[in-house]
């Protein structure tokens, strides 16, 4: 990486601009021509330096319940229980931990219902009692304006 990644990557994160052609406002911004800049964030992506370039929405504002929900299943379970949890369109992001409670997740509905409805259908889908399945609601927000500076 040198310096113009930097402040590519500044650019992407900071003040990404909502048009058709928002890499021709970057590029302008930056002074360097829009095929260059392209090609460089095509290659950072390629070398996993961008993971994702995408919008990031409040689901509240849109009127949208979320929860943060683990399940505690056995060993043999862990590839089974991955994929009923991944057929849900609602379930945004899961991870494996190794602890009692192994897999985690975040669940964004319509409603509460919703929710429920699909941590009962996990719940029995893997013959899993009550207690082995957690719905821990956001009670307070705590929002980290997560930035990444880039140095060389």
């Amino acid at each position: 990486m040198d310096e113009m990644d930097c402040r590519i990557l500044k650019a992407l994160q900071n003040d990404f601009p909502l048009s058709e052609r928002p890499y021709e406002i970057i590029a302008r911004r930056l002074q360097i021509p829009c095929e260059e800049l392209w090609n460089r964030v095509q290659r950072l992506i390629a070398e996993g330096v961008i993971r994702r370039i995408g919008a990031s929405l409040d689901s509240r504002k849109l009127g949208f319940c979320s929860t943060l929900a683990a399940v505690s299943c056995k060993a043999d379970l862990v590839e089974q229980a991955a994929k009923i949890i991944g057929r849900f369109p609602e379930v945004t992001h899961s991870y494996l931990r190794n602890d009692n409670f192994n897999i985690w997740f975040t669940i964004i509905a319509v409603d509460e219902e919703r929710i429920e409805y699909i941590l009962e259908h996990i719940r029995t889908s893997l013959s899993l009692e009550s207690s082995q399945v957690l719905n821990l609601p956001m009670k307070h927000l705590f929002k980290l304006n997560a930035r990444f500076n880039v140095a060389l």
